[in-house]
C-alpha cells in the first residue's frame, strides 16, 4: 500500500507537469518574433535511486514535506510578534507514524548534513531551517525542479555560515545607515525622511544583491523602491552626494538653473550610479518613486525591457542561447501595505512570462513593516502574508527577520540564484517594524500604542549586530567606533558644502545628449518622405512568404486593397498611413513599439500589423521582413487586460532612448481611465518634476457613434486640463504634453513621424480615429506626405476660401465630426459658412487660427461645435483661448451638460446627433 501512495504521489507530479508543458507558451510562433523567442523546455527528471529511497520511506518523506509546505506558520520571523508562536500540530511526527528514536536515512529525502539520523535529529534540523529566523513557501510551484532546487537550496545554504568578510561589510553597512538616520534627525529634526529605522538589514539584501550581479556578469540593475529608507540607499550604495540632498532640505532647487523643472520632495529623488566589484563594473539605475505607491513597478519592468533592449539582452539578441536578463536585471523594492492592497500590482504580475513583457525574472524585496500608515497588517489584508500575491505567478517566498540580517544576506543569496537559474520572479518578505510613525513626526501610539510597547523596548538592529560580532571576537568595538565616527564626520563636512553645491546636469545625457527641452517658441517639421520609399514600405508591409497561409479576407480586402491604394497613390486610410508612418521610422533606423490590447489586429480589425498562418497559426510581421540590412525594427506587442500597469511599463519603454518611438493604444479611448494614476504622475508631469522626457504616444479611440457611455469618449478635458497650456498667451513646444485630434490619415502619418524627428520628446495624446477608419471622404494622398509637408496645427475651409468674402459664419470643430458638419452643409446649401478644424488643441494654434479667420473678414458669427456633452470634451479649453488670443467670443453648440460621456439608447443619441449638427447652421 505504502509503495501504492509512493507510485501515486509520482503519477500525480507527472501529470502535472505534463499539464505544465501543455500550457507552455508559443505565442503563435514557433521560432519566435522581434521581442520574443520561446524558452527552451527544460528536460528535469528525479532519479530512479531517489524515487526508491523515498518510497522505502514515505512516511519521513511526508514529515519532510510537511516542513517544507507549512514550517513558515510557525516560524520565527517576526521581530515584534504580538502574540507567542504556537507549534503546529500537524508537525508532530506522531502524525506520521514515527517516533523520535527512530532512525531514518536522509539522501534523497532530506538535504541534511549526514545521511542517517534520529527522527529528533532531522526535524531539529528542519525547524533550524523551515521555523527560525528564515522559513519560505515553495510548495505551491508549479515545476517539480523548482519545488526539488528550492528545497535542496533551502536546506543546503540556510545552514552554513557566511563568511568574515560579508559579515563585517554587514556591520559596517549598517552602522552607516543607523548614522544617517541619526545625523538626519539631530540635523533636520522636523523632515519627513522615512529613515530605515526598524528595517536597517535591507542593506544586507542589497550588499548581497549587487556583488552577486557583478559576478554573475549583469551588467545593469534598475531598481524601484518607495520611501521607507531610500535615502540611506541613495547617499549610501547609490552615491548620492548628501551636499545635494542637505542642499535640497534647505529648500533649495535640486536641478541647475537651465532646466525647465519644478522639482520634487526628497523622498522622490533618484539616481544612477557605477560600482566596482571584484574587477567588474555593475551600473545601477533608481527610478524616481512618485506618492502613489507601487505605480513605479510597472514603469520599472519596463525601463529595464528598454535597456535590454539596449544591450541586445534575451530575444532581442541575435544569440539564441542568450537569456532574458542575462544583461540587465529588474529589482523591486515593495512596502507591505501597499504590495497587498494596491491593484496594480496584481496586473503588473500578470505580466512577468507575457510574450513582449518578460524581463527574465524580477528580484522583489518587501519591506515588511507589518503596518500600513496606521493601519496593523491583518487589517490591510486578507491574506496570512502580504506578499501572497506572489502565488498568482508561481514566484517563491522566503520569509526572513528583519532583526537577522545574516539571514537576510542567505535569503538574498538563494533568491538571487533561483532567478539566475529559472529566469523567473521571486520574493523576499523582510519582516521587520518602523521605529517612528509613518513618518518620524507621526506618533503612532494614537492608534497602536501596544505593538510600539514592543517596539520601544527593541533595541536597534545594527547595535544588535554589532554586539553580536563583538562577543564572537569578530568585531571590535573601536572598529565599530571607528566606522561611526567616520562616516558622521563625512556627513557634517557635506552639510557644510552644501551651501555652495551647484548641481549637476544628470538629465540628458547619455543617448539623450542630441536631445533638448522644448522651447517657448512652435516648430514645423518637415516629416515628409519621398513616394517612392512611401510605396516601397507600402508593399512591404503586406507582403508574407510563399508558404504563408493568409486568411483569404485579408488577401482580398486588405492586402489587395491596400497594394491597389498604394500604386493609385490615393484613397490612403489611416491603418496604411500608419503602416508607411512605421515602416518609413525603421527604414530609417528609429524602433517603434506598439502595444495594447489586441494591436497587432486593431480593435476594429483595421492594422492587421502581424498576420496569423492559417494552417501553421504561426505569426509574421511585414515590416519587420523589408530589408535583410534593417536596423529599425518593430514590436507588436499584444498586452493583457490591463490599464494601469501596461501603461506605466510602456512610459517605462519610452523613457529609455530617444531612438524608440513608444505607442499604446487603449482597446477605446474611454478605457485610458483605468490608468489615471500613471498619467498623472508620469506622463503629464514627469518631465516638470524629474527632466525625464518621454515621446510616449496614446492613442485612444474616440468618436460618437451610438456605442453607449463607455466607447465614446476619451475624456479629452481631463488631458487639456492636466496640460499646462496658457489661457492668456500663446503656447509653445514646451507644453507639457501635445494633445491633437486629427482628421485625415496625413496628418497622423506625420504626427508619428514628428514623434521622432524632433529635437525634443514630448507625450503625444491622439484622440485617433473609429468609425472615420475605412471613410473615403477621410483619406489622404501620397502627395499629402510627401517631402516638404508636415503636419498642420490647423486645416482651413478650402471650399469656404473660394468664396470667403461671403462668409459669415465660421464654424470651429475637431476629430471626425468634422465629416459630419460637412455633410449637413452640402445638404443646407450653405456656402456662407467656414469649417475649421482645430487638429492641435495643445500646443494651441494661436498663429494659425489667427491667419485662418483673416480668409473671412465679413464673418460675425464664430462657433465651436463639437460631439461631446457641454461639460466635457473641447469647450471649456478653446472658449477662453479663443476669446483672450485670437479675439474671438464663441458660441457653442454641442450635446448639452451630462453627467456620463453619453447615452445608452438608440433613439436619444439619433436625436442629439441630429441637433448637433443642425445647431452648428442654425441661428
Amino acid at each position: 500500500m505504502l509503495k501504492l501512495l509512493s507510485f501515486e504521489i509520482a503519477h500525480k507530479n507527472t501529470v502535472l507537469n505534463i499539464g505544465r508543458h501543455l500550457f507552455a507558451r508559443n505565442y503563435q510562433t514557433h521560432t519566435g518574433v522581434y521581442g520574443y523567442k520561446p524558452r527552451p523546455k527544460r528536460d528535469f527528471q528525479i532519479s530512479h535511486e531517489v524515487l526508491e529511497a523515498r518510497s522505502r520511506q514515505p512516511n519521513f518523506c511526508r514529515l519532510v514535506a510537511a516542513y517544507r509546505e507549512h514550517a513558515h506558520k510557525q516560524a520565527e520571523i517576526n521581530p515584534v510578534a504580538l502574540n507567542p508562536i504556537r507549534p503546529l500540530k500537524e508537525l508532530e511526527a506522531e502524525r506520521f507514524g514515527l517516533y523520535n528514536d527512530d532512525i531514518v536515512k536522509t539522501p534523497g529525502i532530506l538535504n541534511g548534513p549526514s545521511s542517517e539520523c534520529t527522527v529528533a535529529e532531522a526535524i531539529h534540523f528542519l525547524e533550524y531551517v523551515y521555523s527560525k529566523t528564515i522559513s519560505a513557501e515553495f510548495s505551491y510551484l508549479e515545476n517539480e525542479e523548482e519545488r526539488e532546487w528550492f528545497a535542496e537550496e533551502m536546506e543546503d545554504k540556510v545552514p552554513m555560515d557566511i563568511p568574515l568578510e560579508a559579515k563585517k561589510a554587514i556591520a559596517e553597512e549598517l552602522i552607516k545607515s543607523q548614522v544617517f538616520d541619526r545625523f538626519m534627525a539631530s540635523k533636520f529634526p522636523t523632515v519627513k525622511r522615512y529613515g530605515a529605522e526598524g528595517a536597517e538589514a535591507m542593506v544586507a539584501f542589497f550588499q548581497e544583491l549587487f556583488y552577486m550581479s557583478a559576478r554573475d556578469e549583469i551588467e545593469q540593475i534598475v531598481l524601484c523602491m518607495p520611501h521607507r529608507g531610500r535615502l540611506n540607499l541613495l547617499t549610501g550604495m547609490f552615491n548620492f552626494p548628501p551636499a545635494a540632498l542637505f542642499r535640497k532640505l534647505k529648500g533649495q532647487f535640486e536641478f541647475p538653473p537651465s532646466a525647465q523643472a519644478t522639482g520634487d520632495v526628497i523622498s522622490h529623488l533618484t539616481s544612477t550610479t557605477n560600482l566596482e566589484i571584484d574587477g567588474k563594473s555593475l551600473h545601477l539605475t533608481m527610478l524616481f518613486c512618485p506618492s502613489h505607491l507601487e505605480a513605479v513597478n510597472p514603469v520599472s519592468m519596463g525601463k529595464t525591457r528598454a535597456r535590454q533592449q539596449t544591450l541586445g539582452d534575451g530575444a532581442y539578441s541575435k544569440d539564441e542561447s542568450k537569456q532574458w536578463s542575462d544583461k540587465v536585471l529588474n529589482v523591486q523594492v515593495h512596502g507591505d501595505a501597499a504590495f497587498a492592497g494596491q491593484g496594480v500590482n496584481q496586473e503588473t504580475l500578470n505580466m512577468t512570462t507575457v510574450p513582449h513583457f518578460e524581463v527574465g525574472g524580477s528580484v522583489h524585496l518587501v519591506v515588511n513593516n507589518q503596518i500600513g500608515f496606521s493601519t496593523p497588517g491583518p487589517r490591510g489584508r486578507s491574506s496570512r502574508y502580504c506578499c501572497d500575491l506572489a502565488k498568482m505567478v508561481s514566484a517563491p517566498v522566503i520569509h526572513v527577520n528583519g532583526n537577522d540580517p545574516e539571514m537576510v544576506f542567505r535569503a538574498t543569496q538563494i533568491a538571487f540564484r533561483y532567478q539566475r537559474q529559472f529566469r523567473k520572479d521571486v520574493f523576499i518578505d523582510m519582516n521587520c517594524f518602523r521605529r517612528w510613525g509613518h513618518n518620524e513626526v507621526d506618533d503612532p501610539t494614537f492608534t497602536n500604542p501596544i505593538q510600539y510597547k514592543i517596539i520601544d523596548k527593541q533595541r536597534s538592529v545594527p547595535d544588535l549586530y554589532v554586539e553580536k560580532l563583538e562577543e564572537s571576537g569578530l568585531f571590535s568595538a573601536e572598529e565599530a567606533s571607528g566606522v561611526s565616527k567616520k562616516y558622521y564626520d563625512w556627513l557634517n563636512n557635506q552639510l557644510k558644502l552644501a551651501d555652495n553645491y551647484e548641481p549637476q546636469a544628470s538629465f540628458l545625457t547619455g543617448p539623450w545628449s542630441h536631445v533638448c527641452q522644448a522651447d517657448a517658441a512652435v516648430t514645423t517639421w518637415d516629416t515628409g518622405v519621398s513616394t517612392n520609399l512611401l510605396k516601397f514600405v507600402g508593399h512591404k508591409s503586406v507582403s508574407f512568404p510563399q508558404d504563408f497561409e493568409i486568411h483569404p479576407h485579408l488577401l482580398k480586402t486588405f492586402v489587395q486593397g491596400r497594394l491597389r491604394k498604394i500604386q493609385e497613390e490615393n484613397q490612403i486610410d489611416w491603418a496604411t498611413a500608419e503602416a508607411l508612418a512605421v515602416g518609413s521610422l525603421l527604414y530609417e533606423g528609429y524602433d517603434v513599439r506598439i502595444c495594447g490590447q489586441d494591436v497587432g489586429r486593431g480593435t476594429f480589425a483595421q492594422r492587421h500589423a502581424m498576420l496569423v498562418d492559417q494552417e501553421t497559426n504561426d505569426t509574421y510581421i511585414p515590416l519587420n521582413e523589408m530589408d535583410p540590412e534593417q536596423k529599425g525594427h518593430l514590436e507588436v506587442a499584444n498586452s493583457i487586460l490591463s490599464e494601469e500597469a501596461v501603461l506605466g511599463f510602456e512610459y517605462g519603454m519610452s523613457i529609455e532612448s530617444p531612438k524608440r518611438l513608444a505607442i499604446w493604444e487603449a482597446q477605446f479611448g474611454d478605457f485610458f481611465n483605468g490608468a489615471q494614476i500613471q498619467i498623472d504622475t508620469f506622463i503629464a508631469s514627469g518631465e516638470t518634476k524629474w527632466v525625464t522626457c518621454s515621446g510616449l504616444v496614446m492613442l485612444l479611440p474616440h468618436g460618437y457613434d451610438g456605442a453607449g457611455p463607455e466607447h465614446s469618449s476619451c475624456r479629452l478635458e481631463r488631458f487639456l486640463q492636466l496640460s499646462d497650456s496658457n489661457e492668456d498667451k500663446p503656447d509653445g513646444d514646451n507644453v507639457n504634453m501635445h494633445i491633437v485630434h486629427p482628421t485625415t490619415p496625413a496628418q497622423y502619418f506625420h504626427l508619428l513621424r514628428r514623434q521622432m524627428l524632433r529635437n525634443f520628446r514630448k507625450p503625444l495624446i491622439v484622440a485617433s480615429a473609429k468609425t472615420v477608419l475605412r471613410l473615403p471622404a477621410a483619406s489622404s494622398s501620397l502627395a499629402e506626405m510627401a517631402p516638404g509637408t508636415s503636419f498642420n496645427p490647423v486645416l482651413g475651409d478650402l471650399e469656404a476660401e473660394a468664396n470667403g468674402k461671403s462668409v459669415n459664419r465660421v464654424v470651429f470643430t475637431s476629430g471626425k465630426h468634422y465629416y459630419s458638419l460637412v455633410g449637413q452643409r452640402k445638404l443646407l446649401d450653405r456656402k456662407d459658412v467656414a469649417i475649421i478644424r482645430v487638429e492641435s488643441l495643445c500646443p494651441f494654434p494661436t498663429l494659425e487660427l489667427n491667419k485662418q479667420l483673416e480668409k473671412y473678414p465679413r464673418a460675425k458669427s464664430f462657433i465651436w461645435s463639437q460631439e461631446e456633452p457641454r461639460n466635457q470634451g473641447a469647450w471649456n479649453f478653446v472658449q477662453p483661448r479663443f476669446y483672450n488670443l485670437v479675439g474671438k467670443k464663441l458660441s457653442y453648440r454641442g450635446r448639452p451638460t451630462l453627467a456620463a460621456p453619453a447615452v445608452g439608447y438608440g433613439i436619444a443619441h439619433k436625436q442629439q446627433a441630429e441637433e448637433v449638427i443642425t445647431s452648428a447652421f442654425s441661428p
